[in-house]
């Protein structure tokens, strides 16, 4: 299942009608929370999603909530879905069962939430015209920019705002894997801030760093930001100008990512990268420059893309010593500082790139891992042994 998202202009009537329908699918999901919470404060069973649903049928009945019937019920509906997906990954990160981070319980949603999302399914009946409108229940024809066609019929459509008042459509789809023609080359990737990302061949690839770039025009925007009176229009208007700023940044890096990615799939049968610790990396002095490489969105496609196309993609230990071992004899020469770009191996003599040689080793680690998955080689072979080290030694037992 891939998502396709695609940039929406609707109408000022239809911005209304989209506002309307977030509202809406908001209130319903902090009022099936609010029931939870109360139903497991007073230790009463878990409110089931049947039950949040005759809730919702019966607060649509009432004055207060009548405003309800004007949004489509399959919004309010997904927004229930949305409250219970919330509640089943966090039980499931409690337990043991969703790997990685663990997951708090739901929040509420505030209307000043930088992203306001509702999604139509299937028995919506949303469909996109031949003239290449997408129609929406209660909402109308929506002008789409479609930059590319949808591979298959979608199965659902999430309508989202997000800070910077843009909205995009963003469509699911059932992708079959197409696997691309064989090719003969293996690549090693180390990633740092230096260079973006450095290859075993020798290929290093600048690292563009776009909020350094966009750090004079952020702090402009951000300081116009705090001069306006908190409340008023003017300070709307600001808040609305710093958060294209940053839109505009994490577009340029996601664009940025996305083609670097590609490429390296296309030409390279099997990818290996190192497995970082960005979480720790983001706790250090280094914190700024961490976030703006973006390494985990950029690894994150190189996994998703050779998926989908047929790739072998692996992730080398983190604790490897990669920047420490020679790779042409495989002696550790130790720890070195960052400042040390180059070194020679005392063992063979060998002039090393840092970076190149990291990559290399990586490389050859993830051959390694690939070669025993498949029940290959992996030890180095028996060879003959020496005159000097075939006898035992004089004196010996």
């Amino acid at each position: 299942m891939l998502r396709y998202s695609y940039r929406l202009y609707p109408t000022p009537d239809q911005q209304i009608a989209l506002a309307r329908a977030f509202g809406c699918a908001r209130v319903v999901f902090n009022d099936a929370l609010a029931m939870r919470q109360a139903a497991h404060a007073s230790g009463k069973p878990y409110i089931t999603d049947a039950q949040a649903s005759a809730a919702l049928t019966a607060a649509k009945a009432t004055p207060e909530r009548a405003w309800l019937s004007e949004v489509s019920a399959a919004v309010l509906q997904q927004a229930l879905a949305d409250l219970n997906t919330a509640y089943r990954n966090f039980f499931d990160s409690m337990t043991g069962k969703r790997k990685g981070r663990k997951v708090g319980p739901p929040r509420f949603r505030s209307r000043k939430d930088s992203r306001q999302a509702i999604r139509f399914t299937a028995n919506t009946r949303f469909k996109v015209l031949a003239n290449g409108r997408l129609r929406l229940l209660k909402i109308g024809d929506v002008e789409v920019r479609w930059s590319r066609d949808l591979p298959a019929v979608p199965s659902s459509v999430t309508v989202i705002k997000d800070a910077a008042e843009r909205y995009f459509a963003s469509f699911v789809v059932r992708a079959e894997p197409g696997p691309l023609p064989e090719a003969e080359a293996e690549c090693g990737i180390d990633l740092g801030l230096g260079h973006f990302a450095v290859l075993d061949d020798g290929t290093k690839i600048t690292a563009p760093r776009f909020l350094r770039r966009a750090e004079k025009k952020l702090k402009r925007v951000q300081r116009d930001l705090s001069r306006k009176e908190k409340g008023s229009n003017r300070r709307d208007k600001a808040r609305v100008r710093v958060a294209r700023a940053h839109a505009h940044v994490a577009d340029a890096r996601r664009d940025f990512h996305h083609k670097l990615s590609t490429a390296i799939i296309r030409e390279n049968q099997a990818v290996y990268v190192e497995d970082l610790a960005v979480k720790g990396l983001a706790r250090t002095r280094l914190a700024k420059s961490v976030h703006d490489a973006g390494w985990s969105a950029f690894v994150s496609m190189l996994e998703y893309k050779a998926r989908l196309y047929g790739r072998d993609f692996r992730r080398i230990g983190r604790y490897e010593p990669t920047s420490q071992v020679c790779s042409a004899c495989g002696v550790k020469d130790g720890p070195k500082p960052l400042h040390v770009r180059a070194w020679q191996c005392k063992e063979c003599g060998a002039v090393h790139d840092r970076d190149v040689n990291a990559a290399t080793n990586i490389l050859a680690l993830g051959r390694r891992e690939r070669l025993n998955a498949r029940g290959g080689q992996v030890r180095p072979p028996l060879a003959v042994a020496q005159a000097v080290e075939a006898g035992s030694r004089r004196g010996a037992a």
